[in-house]
């Protein structure tokens, strides 16, 4: 029989540096779960993708036990990278503050195919364009 989940907890957590401090510890210390467990399994997963910010879903059950799943960085945080800036525009369709090519936009949509609500990549492609004005990057090619 399958064990039954009490709650699903959402956060964004840096890649390899989840620590029982805030965000992390009051989340999952409110359910019962291990906290110290969760970190370093989070970390030991994700230790190879340092300086990005993943979302982490974590499922708990009924004995206090936990599983989850570390999906790929949000589309924000790697346009930021490929454009090299640290915070997006202010006014983002009067000022464009970066310029990122197709190529990375193709790059970035391929990563993040498998978290986004298409499967065709050209449409995964449109979603990301769509993200990066938003942001006021503009999109060179």
């Amino acid at each position: 029989m399958a064990k039954k989940v009490v709650a699903q907890i959402k956060l964004h957590v840096p890649a390899g540096q989840a620590n029982p401090a805030p965000p992390v510890g009051p989340a999952l210390g409110q359910h019962g779960v291990n906290i110290m467990q969760f970190c370093k399994q989070f970390n030991e997963q994700t230790k190879d993708k340092e300086g990005l910010i993943l979302p982490a879903v974590i499922s708990v059950y009924e004995d206090k036990t936990f599983s989850f799943i570390i999906k790929s960085p949000p589309s924000s945080v790697l346009l930021k990278r490929a454009a090299n800036l640290a915070k997006a525009s202010g006014s983002a369709g009067k000022e464009k503050i970066g310029t990122v090519t197709k190529k990375q936009i193709e790059e970035i949509a391929k990563m993040k195919l498998k978290d986004l609500n298409t499967q065709d990549i050209d449409k995964a492609i449109k979603i990301i364009e769509g993200t990066a004005r938003s942001m006021g990057i503009g999109i060179e090619g």
